[in-house]
């Protein structure tokens, strides 16, 4: 399924959207890079069959922490169930992105007339080769969820080092995510 630009959304909807404010359950505490220690940036509220996914990444000064890769600490992903409400955004940091983007499903064997800007299930489209994450909990290789673009303009682009593509996996079994991405 494409993930087609579906214009502007509202900063907390529940459909599929890159930034606004994450939706998230109560005692969430908005996550910190493990390598400047500032908070992550939100990027992606990816709602799937098994909850939603919420999507971190440092951007707090871009290039120096390992944003891309899954396991170093400068990037977040976590599934939500249950009752969720808009989190509480820290004051200061590279918290939000600029704009706000709907994420409409489009089925991938149809023509799409607005920009692709990710898909949801399949296999990944690997830029650089198969980085697929073991789940933390469980040591289980993760399954693939969804891949997401940069963007279609500055505003609403995620920082993916120019070209680049972000991968979001999930183990169901643990309610464990990963995000990682590669250029």
């Amino acid at each position: 399924m494409l993930l087609i630009h579906g214009g502007e959304a509202v900063a907390d909807a529940p459909e599929p959207r890159t930034g606004g404010v994450p939706l998230v359950p109560d005692g969430f505490v908005w996550p910190d890079c493990r390598e400047c220690g500032g908070p992550l940036q939100f990027l992606a509220h990816l709602p799937v069959d098994l909850g939603v996914i919420a999507v971190f990444f440092c951007q707090n000064d871009p290039g120096m922490c390992d944003d891309w890769d899954a396991t170093a600490g400068a990037n977040r992903a976590f599934v939500f169930t249950g009752r969720l409400a808009a989190a509480t955004v820290p004051a200061e940091g590279e918290t939000l992105l600029g704009a706000v983007t709907a994420l409409c499903p489009h089925p991938a064997d149809a023509p799409a007339a607005e920009p692709v800007l990710g898909r949801l299930g399949g296999e990944p489209d690997w830029l650089q080769g198969d980085e697929t994450p073991d789940c933390p909990s469980c040591t289980a290789r993760m399954t693939f969820t969804a891949e997401l673009e940069e963007g279609s303009d500055f505003a609403t682009s995620a920082n993916f080092g120019g070209g680049g593509r972000g991968y979001v996996f999930h183990c169901r079994p643990c309610g464990e995510a990963a995000f990682l991405w590669q250029r």
